[in-house]
């Protein structure tokens, strides 16, 4: 959302499932606009090429690729709105995308910049230049001499009285225009009139392209000669040449994009022999979004800038780096680079990664996790070694960061299995395999039932229960959350309306929430038809969320913690401690409470460093008046701890493991808090 160029997603059926908001403003139109034009089929608007000839929408670039399954790289075409406004040119770049094991694109990713500026310009100039004085040249077949205008001799920064013969001329040609011209001047020696254009280095050393067109010149049916007129192009070549750069380069680093990259890629798939193939490099900095978050984009643009330009100093001669987004690179290693080299490449980024970043007279460090994955054991095309090459980044991520992973079978394996889950997951909610279980909160002085926590669980059809670990993160990986969650939330509203039917007054529950719910433009809206439609207040419900939420997007979840709090709900930081425990987001934040995790509660008090830990949580959470609970209480030795460093609540299985709703009902009347 945030980039100026356009960017479209359309499924297979070519329908638009996501365009951002730089390609409506590009198109002069708001999102619910383009979308009622798409439903209608863009009336009155036609495409042309850079021809002027029309151009069918089944050939531009998006429809293309999810026809040929290839990507569509710097198409220029124009758009004429129906209204009769003046055409819009753009140059468009389209990657489908593909599912494990399938060979037809399920999506393209579509993007857009808008080139009519710079497409004025160049024909502005073909239009001068078409005035201008034309260079020309006459080559005898048989004596094989040559003779050149005026003109020609300014083309080649050449003096005038310099004697000319064809082996000069065709030295000033750039390698690949000098074989052109050779077959060129044997076609028109046939008898055929040829055009192209020639890159030329001039006596001087100057670059220069200059258009060419060659006839023959004939006594009756005989040619006898070559003749040519000549045009200096360079400057409509240069823009050309500008447009493709920008097209196919990164703006921040400077490298190739991720279309570029990975087109490159596919080409060197193409060409592999042998056996052997391309390898793919996918890198992923550690932790780059906390600093980019502490010092401002700026900043953060120049950091990625100086890592691009070490991830280049890392990676061997032939090795192409491009930018894939964000904080993730690609490194494509030709075949020719052998297979036992990649951990060394890799552990080379690994090592240069570790060394600190300078900014303004600090140092920081962003260390790098890089997967790898080689054609053909570790994908069959482009689009499997990336996806390889990212489950393998995630693996050594997984493996404590700043390391490097090569795609394996386990992990394939981990990947099938993910993928298996996912689509399982999709008809799990109508199916009705989930169900909730809820944790006792009790005062850790008397034993009584103050709360709960609701804790998912999925009756999964083959494998049993299962718990929220060997799931929650496909649901996240696949949006599946935000109905999941919902669900949640309005089983946990029910069945505390139910409990306080029966007498049973618990004071709040708490939920754990998702990022990707949070994300949801619904999700205050939900919130508050669950709690109306059970008749509670807000205060009967608590969220809980990961520390890592906290620094995703300050400006919209400071403003969506204001509304649910001004409602009655209460937010909760779960675990704290084990991600990024940026103090200065609890002093900003509006929550209202913390939990202890259980990593450090299980290792309390026997470990000095843990209860020092937890002391100094406990300190901090009073200090700034937050609700406090500690989880995985499991020994009445960290219970007492808790008491004497006053902490009031806690949950773990010192007091019940979770239970169903009729069983925590009958736990917490036996504590005897029941009304």
């Amino acid at each position: 959302q945030a980039t100026d160029i356009g960017v479209a997603i359309l499924d297979a059926q070519g329908e638009t499932v996501f365009c951002n908001a730089a390609l409506c403003r590009m198109l002069g139109m708001t999102e619910s606009q383009y979308r009622c034009a798409e439903r209608e089929g863009f009336p009155g608007r036609s495409y042309f090429g850079e021809d002027g000839q029309p151009l069918a929408a089944a050939d531009l670039p998006a429809m293309r690729a999810l026809r040929t399954g290839l990507p569509v790289e710097s198409m220029v075409f124009g758009i004429q709105p129906a209204q009769g406004d003046r055409a819009l040119w753009v140059a468009s770049n389209a990657v489908p995308l593909f599912r494990p094991g399938c060979d037809a694109p399920y999506e393209v990713i579509c993007t857009c910049s808008d080139i009519t500026a710079l497409k004025s310009a160049r024909d502005l100039l073909a239009r001068t230049q078409a005035s201008a004085k034309i260079g020309g040249y006459e080559l005898a077949l048989d004596t094989r001499r040559l003779v050149w205008t005026e003109e020609m001799y300014r083309l080649f920064d050449l003096p005038a009285d310099v004697p000319l013969t064809l082996e000069r001329a065709l030295a000033l040609l750039a390698p690949h225009s000098r074989e052109r011209a050779l077959i060129d001047i044997d076609e028109a020696a046939k008898g055929y009139v040829t055009t192209c254009e020639y890159e030329i280095r001039t006596a001087l050393g100057r670059r220069r392209w200059l258009s060419v067109v060659s006839r023959p010149l004939r006594h009756g049916d005989t040619v006898y000669a070559v003749t040519g007129m000549c045009q200096d192009v360079t400057e409509r070549k240069l823009v050309e040449l500008e447009l493709r750069r920008k097209a196919v380069t990164d703006a921040v680093t400077g490298l190739p994009n991720r279309e570029s990259t990975l087109e490159e890629l596919n080409r060197q798939i193409i060409a592999t022999r042998d056996g052997g193939g391309p390898a793919l490099l996918y890198v992923d900095l550690d932790r780059f979004k906390v600093i980019n978050d502490v010092l401002g984009a700026s900043a953060g643009d120049r950091l990625l800038a100086l890592a691009a330009a070490r991830l280049r100093e890392s990676v061997p001669d032939g090795a192409l780096c491009g930018r894939f987004g964000g904080d993730e690179f690609l490194v494509v290693l030709p075949q020719a680079v052998h297979k036992d080299r990649l951990g060394e490449i890799a552990e080379t980024i690994n090592a240069k990664f570790r060394r600190p970043f300078e900014h303004d007279g600090e140092e920081f460090v962003i260390t790098a996790s890089v997967g790898v994955a080689r054609y053909p054991d570790g994908g069959g095309s482009a689009a499997q070694l990336l996806q390889h090459a990212d489950a393998a980044m995630s693996e050594a991520k997984h493996r404590g960061r700043s390391t490097w992973q090569t795609f394996s079978p386990a992990i394939a394996r981990r990947l099938e299995n993910n993928f298996a889950v996912e689509s399982q997951l999709r008809h799990a909610l109508a199916n009705r395999e989930f169900r909730l279980a809820y944790q006792p909160q009790v005062e850790l002085a008397s034993g009584r039932v103050v709360a709960a926590e609701a804790l998912l669980r999925w009756q999964h059809p083959q494998r049993g229960e299962l718990h929220p670990l060997a799931f929650v993160q496909n649901a996240e990986n696949s949006g599946d959350i935000v109905a999941i969650g919902a669900w949640v939330i309005d089983e946990t509203c029910r069945q505390m309306r139910e409990w306080r039917d029966a007498g049973l007054r618990l004071e709040r529950v708490a939920v754990n929430v998702s990022y990707r719910q949070l994300l949801s433009e619904s999700f205050l809206d939900f919130v508050v038809e669950a709690l109306r439609r059970y008749d509670l207040p807000g205060n009967a419900l608590e969220l809980e969320i990961i520390e890592r939420m906290l620094i995703e997007d300050t400006p919209d979840t400071m403003q969506l913690f204001k509304e649910l709090r001004a409602i009655g709900v209460s937010i909760t930081i779960d675990d704290f401690g084990e991600g990024y425990s940026a103090l200065n987001y609890l002093r900003r934040l509006p929550v209202d409470g913390l939990k202890i995790s259980y990593d450090f509660m299980r290792r309390v008090p026997g470990n000095e460093t843990d209860a020092a830990i937890c002391e100094a949580i406990i300190r901090v959470g009073h200090g700034l008046g937050l609700a406090m609970v500690a989880e995985g209480v499991e020994t009445n030795e960290q219970r007492m701890f808790l008491l004497r460093h006053g902490m009031r609540l806690g949950q773990g299985h010192l007091f019940s493991p979770a239970l169903d709703a009729s069983r925590l009902a009958a736990f917490a009347r036996a504590r005897a808090f029941s009304l």
